[in-house]
């Protein structure tokens, strides 16, 4: 569901911002609310999603011409063992290439739009989030965007070429999320095309029948969301170091230290 694949690229997010040098709480918070939000891209060749919906007929519009253009790509592509599927959802916006190439056209139309271009992602990315994952966020991207303003240094323009460097990295890991989220369900995610498995240029990839779940069922909405919403908090920088503090704090005492004779 969109508030899982959502939640699990801001986890993604978090996780990967010290790796690209958003280290800094504020850059994190951008950082993963951006994959949060691109986590949701893909499900835009489905005229129902929350991403195709985001902004009425501008995105339903992009969801058509998705779709017909995944339609065609699969017609042109699909081996003789494939499935006989429109090839609309889940097939064109699900894969490691359209991850990459909207990340590399991310990095470049950030690079040479300069500063409007890199908020107008990061701000496309938090509405698909919000959209997704509640009000809350918007509170918690603002406060982290005022602390930015008031600590960043003088050349706040500087600072934001300097995020303009990993926007395209949120983006891509957002889409990839999506897609190993897709493939621990049931109908699975064929996100490795156009590498051929058993004879299927569109394999979808899925795990052993024991480990998949249902979409929107209990699993899902009972173990994975609360699971990765506590790490979803666990990973914004500093809070696992003072959560661990705070515990031995309060639970683990001193060691005592034995008096020694001379």
């Amino acid at each position: 569901m969109g508030r899982t694949h959502a939640l699990t690229g801001w986890c993604a997010g978090l996780a990967l911002a010290p790796a690209v040098g958003a280290g800094s709480v504020h850059q994190a918070v951008v950082f993963a609310a951006t994959t949060a939000g691109f986590a949701l891209l893909p499900d835009l060749d489905h005229p129902g999603a929350s991403a195709s919906r985001l902004l009425g007929w501008l995105t339903g519009a992009l969801s058509w011409v998705l779709r017909r253009v995944s339609a065609g790509f699969y017609a042109l592509t699909k081996g003789p063992r494939d499935e006989n599927v429109t090839g609309k959802h889940r097939h064109l916006s699900h894969t490691v290439l359209f991850a990459a190439g909207l990340g590399v056209l991310t990095s470049w139309g950030t690079t040479e739009g300069g500063p409007w271009a890199v908020v107008g992602v990061v701000i496309f990315g938090l509405m698909l989030a919000e959209g997704a994952l509640g009000d809350w966020l918007l509170p918690v991207s603002g406060a982290a965007v005022a602390w930015w303003f008031f600590t960043a240094p003088p050349d706040r323009a500087g600072e934001l070429a300097s995020i303009s460097g990993w926007l395209g990295i949120a983006v891509a890991a957002g889409c990839l999320t999506h897609c190993l989220g897709d493939a621990l369900t049931e109908a699975g995610c064929p996100f490795l095309f156009p590498i051929p498995i058993a004879g299927e240029t569109w394999y979808e990839i899925r795990p052993p029948r024991v480990l998949r779940f249902r979409t929107g069922k209990k699993v899902e909405k009972r173990l994975i969301f609360p699971v990765f919403a506590l790490l979803g908090v666990l990973l914004v920088p500093g809070v696992w170091t003072y959560t661990v503090d705070t515990f031995q704090r309060l639970f683990i005492p001193p060691t005592s230290q034995r008096a020694t004779t001379p």
